[in-house]
């Protein structure tokens, strides 16, 4: 049986709460809540909280407030409700701000893309813009480009490239993230920092584990995902990462403040 914390459990139920409401009864939409990019015409600063308590499917929910009833409890003891909240709101805050910044720019770099191509429309220019910026589309239609080698200059050809690279940016504008993760890497790396040495018994691991070597394992499997990059893989593993950054930062903070934790 998990011992809740007063605050652990009004989070667990917000969120439960909100999933039923957008994912299950959609009774209203939620795009509203969404974080969305600046290039969506959709994003207002707000999203920076609101995406926190929206999840995408069942398993994305489940696996983000297992680890919230988890690991959250012990840190919301120890530490006292102002302080875990502030470290759970600043890691999620946080890792939605820098996933938003890095989106926005990566923006920026598609549509500089997108307007050298309608300047210059060529079979080797849209390669290098799908491969750059939507992989997948260009693997999935390798044939449309190759169609284009072959025709160059066939005018209806190069609309419809011009077409398809506008429907390109438009859909990677209008992506919007969603999800406690950020907040609850947060959480994880707290709880790395403040009880290292705490030996963790996991269902597929038959040995304990210390909380150091498991939070640090599951960061460089993180890192690792980030690098690779796989374009059917729709996880923002950089907000993980940047959630377990800002925690890291702040615990570091309060670690110099003298009697911080007393």
């Amino acid at each position: 049986m998990f011992q809740m914390t007063p605050w652990v459990q009004k989070i667990l139920i917000l969120n439960i709460l909100f999933f039923v409401l957008f994912n299950i009864m959609t009774v209203v939409s939620s795009d509203y809540l969404v974080l969305h990019s600046y290039a969506s015409g959709k994003f207002i600063p707000t999203q920076f909280v609101s995406y926190m308590f929206l999840h995408g499917d069942f398993h994305h929910i489940f696996s983000n407030m297992f680890g919230l009833i988890i690991f959250a409890p012990l840190l919301e003891k120890f530490l006292g409700y102002k302080k875990f909240l502030w470290m759970y709101f600043i890691s999620g805050i946080g890792a939605g701000i820098l996933y938003w910044l890095v989106g926005a720019w990566e923006l920026h770099l598609m549509y500089q893309d997108l307007l050298a191509y309608i300047n210059n429309p060529n079979p080797d220019a849209l390669v290098a813009y799908f491969d750059q910026h939507d992989h997948l589309t260009y693997i999935n239609n390798l044939r449309y480009f190759e169609n284009f080698a072959h025709h160059p200059n066939d005018p209806q050809i190069i609309s419809e490239t011009i077409k398809s690279i506008k429907e390109s940016y438009d859909a990677s504008a209008a992506r919007g993230m969603v999800g406690a993760s950020g907040a609850v890497f947060g959480v994880l790396a707290t709880f790395a920092l403040l009880f290292p040495n705490t030996e963790l018994f996991l269902l597929f691991i038959p040995f304990p584990i210390k909380a150091k070597y498991l939070v640090s394992a599951y960061g460089l499997y993180e890192l690792y995902k980030l690098i690779q990059d796989r374009p059917d893989d729709n996880v923002a593993h950089f907000a993980h990462l940047s959630g377990m950054l800002f925690a890291f930062i702040l615990v570091t903070y309060w670690k110099r403040q003298r009697n911080s934790f007393y």
